[in-house]
């Protein structure tokens, strides 16, 4: 006969019966061993292993290792990697906060300047580029824009997406800009087919009007009268299509007020004798005018090499020079340009800003005043200028030191060993080591 067992018989010799006792005995185990030995008692209560539990979700939601991109999707927003840290990597793809900058504690009281045409939008956007990454969106320095006719909409457009900093833009008055009437056009015309049959570079202009530009470039008594640059002290002059190589951390304005400097620049070459030949003799004629104008320890040797008798045609370039505007508006170059414009040579020949410039500032202000920025990689085609050595790597250049344009073994149309011979053997320039 078959025996009989109840269920509870049966759960009872069942091996199950011994796991609850098997807890119980962990349990008095756990309680025992945390009386007996404190660092078991701390390694195991509940605040630590809560602790524990929070950083590891922390390290799993908000970890900022880089995140494999997310699966391919609909959305383009599957082609960008998530922003780091990121607590939903499969979510939209968040906004990155634009990079900020503290304020400089002062500033100079200066604007950047461009001379341009709303043709030159394509030029005046790289260029604008370049300054902002390099330097302005730390400073954010104004721009003021000149042109003969109003700026476009387009063009207006355009460059203020590219800066948070002021622009104001403004018109040349056609007198300032056109050819004056006393001119003799005829001889003037002629001139130009001269320099068209002889293939006198930078001789020929087309267009009346761009001679009348190198006049108004010259920092004429227009230029920083004009209405949108009187309440400047200083400037930065800036052309289309030009590159800007290093990061320029230093306010290279407050440089040129701290220390009393009046015109900057990067580089330095000869100027074509054919396109200034009567130059020279003006200025030695104005200078016997006016010699008071002509202070000591002036610059003149690095525009002559016996003296002032001639002229060896060095002259700094001027499609980039960070200059004092009051230095334009002083009674010596207000007189020299007066002068040289009574001459006629802005349009019988090509009297450009660049010989002019260096010449005012070579023989009005201090050599001291005068100042090589060897630290601002800068670009104008076909020339360059590129620091070296260790402000090459400090400053993030990536021009290739090679090819500065400085550099004699490299090219002999340079001019600035004639600048840092300025101060004699034994003597050494005024330099800004930023």
């Amino acid at each position: 006969m078959a025996k009989y067992s109840s269920p509870a018989l049966q759960a009872l010799s069942s091996p199950r019966r011994y796991i609850p006792l098997a807890i119980f005995t962990l349990i008095i185990g756990h309680y025992v061993l945390a009386a007996m030995h404190s660092g078991y008692g701390e390694a195991t209560s509940m605040s630590k292993l809560t602790e524990s539990w929070r950083k590891v979700a922390e390290t799993t939601c908000n970890s900022t290792a880089f995140l494999p991109p997310t699966p391919l999707t609909s959305s383009s927003d599957s082609y960008y990697l998530p922003a780091q840290p990121s607590s939903a990597p499969s979510g939209p793809r968040p906004v990155i906060e634009v990079e900020k900058f503290t304020p400089p504690a002062r500033k100079a009281n200066a604007a950047f300047v461009f001379l341009a045409r709303n043709s030159d939008l394509a030029g005046v956007m790289q260029s604008m580029k370049h300054m902002e990454d390099r330097f302005n969106k730390k400073f954010n320095y104004p721009y003021v824009f000149l042109n003969d006719v109003p700026f476009d909409k387009r063009f207006k457009y355009h460059t203020s997406q590219l800066t948070n900093a002021n622009i104001s833009y403004g018109v040349i008055e056609s007198s300032h800009w056109n050819q004056p009437d006393w001119i003799n056009e005829e001889q003037a015309k002629a001139n130009r087919q001269w320099f068209k049959d002889n293939d006198i570079i930078y001789g020929v202009h087309d267009e009346v009007g761009y001679q009348s530009g190198a006049n108004y470039n010259s920092c004429s008594k227009f230029f920083f009268r004009h209405e949108l640059l009187k309440q400047y002290d200083y400037y930065w002059r800036i052309e289309p299509d030009v590159t800007f190589f290093c990061d320029l951390n230093d306010d290279p304005f407050l440089f040129m007020q701290d220390n009393k400097k009046v015109y900057g620049f990067t580089i330095a070459l000869y100027e074509f004798p054919e396109t200034i030949w009567s130059l020279w003799n003006a200025t030695r004629e104005f200078i016997q005018m006016y010699p008071e104008h002509v202070p000591e320890d002036n610059a003149m040797a690095f525009l002559s090499d016996d003296g002032g008798q001639t002229y060896n045609n060095c002259h700094f370039w001027s499609n980039f020079e960070i200059g004092d505007l009051n230095f334009w508006r002083s009674e010596a170059y207000m007189k020299y340009f007066d002068f040289l414009d009574s001459k006629g040579g802005f349009y019988y020949e090509r009297w450009g800003d660049a010989p002019v410039h260096s010449i005012a500032a070579a023989l009005f202000a201090k050599k001291d005043q005068i100042h090589f920025f060897e630290n601002i990689g800068y670009r104008h085609a076909p020339f360059e200028h590129c620091p070296t050595g260790r402000i090459h790597s400090q400053n993030k250049c990536w021009c290739d030191e090679a090819n500065t344009f400085d550099n004699p073994d490299n090219d002999p149309y340079s001019c600035l060993y004639r600048y840092n011979a300025l101060w004699g053997p034994g003597t050494n320039r005024p330099k800004w080591d930023p």
